[in-house]
């Protein structure tokens, strides 16, 4: 297992280097892909070898470039001397495909999942997922973008030639030890990075531009912003476009958001202007502003000695060079039509409650919890149902902003502590940022795929935070779920309403599993039965209303039970 280096914050050092050209990655293009995970070594600072790790190179990896549609098979080779997994952050994929904690990829050895791409056009990316060590793989550089391609967004006037008016971004906040090595889970994160270059510099031309971004740091919120408060426009979210571009002056992106931007620079030629962070106007209660925590008491070991926290800084600069041929020279009026669900389908709600282990002033130190829960790689958390709508509200109880991110599926934003959704927010998401004492409800879809057997991951998108176990895991079931009006169920509760003690009454005497959950997903208990008729003892189990569920090889149903 690798070592951790350990969190001092005089080590980590920035010293002023001349400006670097920020490289933009190579891409890789087809149905059939090569990814070599390895231990490696970069050169961030002349006269300095850091190591590092990377994917088909020595620090990041390829874009990938998909088209909606393809089946696309993957070959994943680990040449680390260590295991690890490799995850496709935001696309629709079988769990078997997925990447998470359960798909490790042992050393010197290769993954091939396979898959059809079903998503929009938008950009995704990928990197490490294996548990406990995410943030270590993630901050070694064992990352890259893959951005996907469909007939709709083909259509669109949209800047899209890649490296010449269409530019990925990854933006990335590190330490770097007096040695130039990188220093991970430390709070001292002070040297900005773009595509793996310091202070660096990226030539665009005169007209409509295309920027790509990842939030790909640790656990740095950035408060996006040109200088002069240069207007910019947002055209997609992490999933997807949005309906139309929504003009800007200041984007806040959290850790695993991506966002896709329109600027226009007609008329700029031969000037430079920089990307910056606005982190003075952050919140409290976001890592990156002046306070990290609710109160002034409530901070992080290293935090407040960061010169970036809570201050306003460069990220990067452009220099605007000459036009291209054929360039885009306006911001479209419309894009596309985004198709959500209605609030009245969802058949389940849950609620996923943030808290921290430690109360106090060191409660922002984490770990924290997920409805009271620690990650367990042998504990299903939620139980979903295929083809079910579903709506979650993530209550955060805790003095810190979490990013939560879930796999498998895209989600739309219902509202923002019971208020209206920002129009550049109203697009598919993956991830979203959670304020401190605040709530944030999605709907969504689990479609596509289940499997009984296969995992999906959510989680905090604060690395360090997921790698201390603020994270579920949930399966999609094959069976739809019915109620007790259906005439297909197949047993019967009694009596239900009940003190506690339920019996169940099936018409056969095949094996079943019940599974009980209350309303939030919550998983309550698991039992196996056989024979046709079973007496359940929820009588040590709070009052209120539960969901039970009986599984056998043919058929699954579902009872609200009530417990008085």
């Amino acid at each position: 297992m690798r070592k951790l280096l350990l969190f001092s914050a005089l080590t980590c050092s920035i010293i002023s280097q001349a400006q670097n050209l920020i490289p933009v990655p190579d891409t890789l293009t087809g149905t059939d892909f090569n990814l070599f995970v390895k231990d490696t070594f970069h050169t961030f600072y002349p006269g300095y070898t850091t190591t590092t790790m990377g994917v088909n190179n020595s620090y990041l990896g390829p874009t990938l470039i998909f088209n909606q549609g393809d089946s696309v098979s993957l070959h994943v080779h680990n040449e680390l001397m260590e295991e690890t997994t490799i995850h496709w952050h935001g696309l629709h994929v079988a769990p078997a495909n997925d990447g998470g904690p359960h798909n490790v990829i042992p050393m010197m050895t290769e993954w091939n999942p396979k898959f059809t791409v079903r998503d929009h056009a938008s950009m995704y990316w990928y990197h490490p997922h294996l548990h406990m060590m995410t943030n270590m793989h993630a901050t070694m550089g064992a990352a890259g973008l893959i951005i996907v391609r469909d007939t709709i967004e083909a259509e669109l006037d949209l800047p899209r030639h890649y490296n010449v008016d269409d530019f990925p971004l990854v933006i990335q906040s590190k330490c770097f030890s007096a040695t130039k090595q990188i220093e991970v889970d430390n709070a001292s994160d002070s040297v900005m990075m773009v595509n793996g270059a310091v202070n660096g510099y990226l030539p665009i031309p005169a007209q409509v531009v295309r920027l790509r971004v990842l939030n790909a740091s640790s656990e740095r919120v950035y408060n996006l912003g040109f200088e002069s408060d240069l207007q910019f426009y947002q055209i997609g979210t992490d999933g997807g476009l949005l309906n139309a571009p929504v003009a800007l002056t200041r984007l806040k992106l959290a850790p695993g958001e991506r966002a896709d931007l329109l600027v226009d620079m007609t008329g700029m030629e031969g000037q430079q202007i920089d990307l910056l962070s606005y982190a003075s106007e952050l919140p409290s209660g976001t890592y990156g502003a002046a306070q990290p925590g609710m109160g002034p008491g409530q901070t992080i070991p290293g935090y407040l000695s960061n010169i970036l926290n809570g201050a306003n800084f460069k990220i990067m600069e452009f220099q605007i060079i000459a036009q291209t041929t054929n360039p885009v020279t306006a911001i479209p009026s419309s894009l596309i039509t985004n198709s959500t669900w209605s609030t009245g389908d969802a058949t389940v709600f849950r609620t996923k409650l943030f808290e921290p282990v430690n109360m106090g002033p060191t409660a922002i130190q984490g770990p924290f919890t997920i409805n009271g829960n620690s990650f367990d790689m042998m504990i299903i958390n939620d139980t979903i149902f295929k083809d079910a709508i579903e709506i979650w509200t993530l209550d955060n109880q805790s003095p810190i902003a979490h990013p939560f991110h879930i796999h498998d599926i895209q989600f739309y934003i219902t509202d923002i502590n019971g208020g209206a959704v920002p129009a550049n927010m109203q697009g598919r998401k993956d991830v979203i940022l959670v304020p401190p004492m605040q709530t944030v409800s999605f709907i969504t879809k689990f479609e596509t795929f289940c499997d009984d057997d296969g995992e999906y991951m959510y989680h905090c998108h604060m690395l360090p935070h997921e790698d201390e176990g603020m994270m579920g895991q949930f399966i999609v079931t094959c069976q739809h779920l019915t109620t007790e009006e259906n005439e297909d169920l197949v047993f019967e509760i009694y009596p239900n309403p009940s003190n506690g003690i339920f019996e169940i009454r099936k018409n056969d005497s095949e094996v079943a599993k019940i599974i009980i959950t209350d309303l939030s997903g919550k998983l309550i208990r698991t039992e196996f039965f056989s024979g046709e008729i079973y007496k359940i003892d929820l009588s040590n189990v709070s009052s209120g209303a539960y969901i039970l569920t009986l599984m056998t090889e043919t058929q699954v149903s579902s009872i609200q039970l009530i417990k008085n």
